[in-house]
């Protein structure tokens, strides 16, 4: 069965276990489970960030950001991600294409239904007014 890897293990200089390890130290507890426990997050996490199939986020890094007081740029120092800038591909944030469709047959249908419709209109010659 072939590893899978997230795009930030490949730099050199990545270890989420330095991480983890210095959390453990810093938080005096015994294992990953408690701090899983202690992050509030499954202990599959914990073992899929220390065996590289799962990168560490962002929400785990506010997160552990709340419980030990430290600086993200602190966390992220630790296990080795030195980025310093974040950038988006061309494709993020753009509409797919079957999204792209159904807002422009939302937007015809809102037009339609905006312009008065002709023909409906009352009209007095009729007769339907009642006298």
């Amino acid at each position: 069965m072939a590893q899978q890897h997230h795009a930030l293990s490949s730099q050199e200089s990545y270890n989420p276990n330095h991480l983890l390890d210095i959390l453990l130290g810093k938080m005096q507890l015994k294992n990953d489970a408690a701090l899983s426990r202690m992050l509030e997050v499954a202990p599959p996490v914990i073992s899929k960030i220390r065996h590289h199939r799962l990168p560490v986020g962002a929400s785990l890094l506010i997160r552990m950001h709340e419980v030990t007081g430290m600086s993200i740029r602190d966390l992220r120092d630790l296990m080795g991600d030195r980025r310093t800038k974040y950038r988006l591909s061309d494709a993020q944030g753009r509409p797919k294409p079957e999204e792209k469709a159904a807002q422009a047959a939302a937007a015809a249908a809102q037009q339609q239904n905006q312009q008065p419709q002709q023909g409906n209109e009352a009209n007095p010659s009729t007769g339907n007014y009642a006298h």
